[in-house]
């Protein structure tokens, strides 16, 4: 069932059903039926119908006769993601290093230990999770609203391919020790050098992810 929280209805069932497409719960050529969903989240048409109108726009989904079709993100996506990031992901980084606040450096740090804590109990599901907050607080500590806007939904996107990733111990611990690396030039406000240690890490997370 869904919670009723401060945010709405359509909100909810919105993050929910884009979770599920984003994680592969739902395959790609998966059939998403009003009723259906209606019956599994426990809510009225008016929320799916709007759900599922933002998730068509989001390109996750489209028509298919009197049902919606699921396509999700393909591999095709995946690589012009990671191209996406790349060529931007450096600048949110230089943009933190020179703006960032030590109350800000504070919650980076926190999110990396707590990681790096996960790591250590081979828990997944929280390193991934951490591994989206470390990116996250990037985005916004860069101070630029078209980054972050930018940024956090193709990370976003790349769900499914991500938690793969972490699922191995060999590239989990590299990750980690890569967002350290990106921690220790933002915490100096070395710009060229958050920059090229986040270009390193994406790189070497889009040659893994590629390779699965």
């Amino acid at each position: 069932m869904i919670e009723h929280k401060t945010y709405t209805l359509a909100d909810q069932v919105f993050e929910r059903l884009e979770t599920d497409i984003l994680s592969g719960k739902y395959s790609r050529g998966d059939n998403l039926a009003e009723m259906d969903l209606c019956q599994a989240l426990g809510v009225s048409r008016t929320p799916i119908r709007e759900a599922l109108r933002r998730l068509q726009q989001e390109h996750l989904v489209e028509e298919s006769g009197k049902s919606l079709k699921v396509l999700g993100i393909t591999r095709e996506d995946l690589e012009d993601i990671l191209e996406l990031r790349l060529r931007t992901e450096g600048l949110a980084a230089a943009k933190a290093a020179r703006v960032i606040t030590e109350e800000q450096l504070a919650e980076l740090k926190e999110t990396l230990e707590l990681q790096e804590f996960y790591l250590g109990k081979h828990d997944s599901d929280h390193i991934k999770g951490m591994d989206s907050k470390f990116h996250e607080l990037i985005y916004r500590f860069s101070g630029s609203t078209v980054l972050h806007d930018t940024l956090t939904p193709l990370h976003k996107k790349a769900q499914r391919y991500r938690k793969r990733s972490v699922e191995n111990d060999s590239r989990a611990q590299a990750s980690v020790e890569e967002h350290r690396a990106i921690y220790e030039a933002i915490a100096a406000h070395d710009e060229q050098a958050a920059a090229e240690a986040i270009l390193r890490h994406t790189e070497n997370a889009k040659n893994h992810i590629m390779k699965g």
